[in-house]
Parts: structure tokens; C-alpha cells; sequence
């Protein structure tokens, strides 16, 4: 995420969303989503937060837990502490020391362009 975006919807740290959830900007999520997240831009995931859903974005940062897989048209972010437990696509991934990562990685030019 650049500094000059803007986050325009934020998931709090006590709530719980269940269902799907689309944003046509960036979204935070410090809170607890069961359902996919569609961004447009940037989707950032904080160290205490839970995904339980697949993530369609054109950046990602993760900092806390995702169960399902991320489909970025840019780049993926682990933080240290971040838990993935699915697949990723994206065009580049950083990955910090202390992350867990089960699944797949998928690094393409074209990726899968579901958050029209």
C-alpha cells in the first residue's frame, strides 16, 4: 500500500462480520470476517484479525490469521506473525521471518481479476 492511499472502510477490532464483503477503495480489517473480501485497491489485514474467506485485492498486507486463499494483482505482504492457510496469486510476495504459510504460491503476470 502507497502512502498516498487512503483507507476507505475499516472492520473493527470487536466486530464480527459473517458474510461477504466487497469495497470499491481499501479496506482494514481488524476485526473478524467469515466471508470473502473484495477490494479494489489495498486490503490490510491487522495482527489480531481473522479471515475466514478467500481475499480477491490488488495489494495485500497480512498481519494476523487468513483461512482461504488471496488472489492479488500485485503484492502480497507477510508480516512477522502472519498465519496463511490456502493459496496465493500474485506478481511479487514478501514474506518476513516468523510467518506461517501452508499452501501455494502462484506468482503470474496475469492474475485472476474478480474484483471488478
Amino acid at each position: 500500500m502507497n502512502k498516498d492511499d487512503k483507507i476507505d472502510s475499516v472492520i473493527g477490532k470487536s466486530t464480527t462480520i459473517h458474510g461477504d464483503v466487497k469495497v470499491n477503495g481499501s479496506i482494514k480489517v481488524d476485526g473478524k470476517v467469515e466471508g470473502n473480501v473484495t477490494s479494489k485497491e489495498s486490503a490490510l489485514i491487522g495482527k489480531e484479525s481473522t479471515v475466514k474467506g478467500n481475499i480477491s485485492c490488488r495489494s495485500a498486507v497480512v498481519g494476523g490469521k487468513v483461512q482461504g486463499n488471496i488472489n492479488a494483482q500485485d503484492v502480497i505482504e507477510f508480516q512477522s506473525g502472519a498465519e496463511m492457510y490456502g493459496d496465493v496469486v500474485c506478481k511479487g510476495l514478501i514474506v518476513e521471518k516468523g510467518v506461517f504459510f501452508e499452501g501455494n504460491c502462484r506468482m503470474s503476470q496475469e492474475t485472476k481479476e474478480s474484483n471488478k
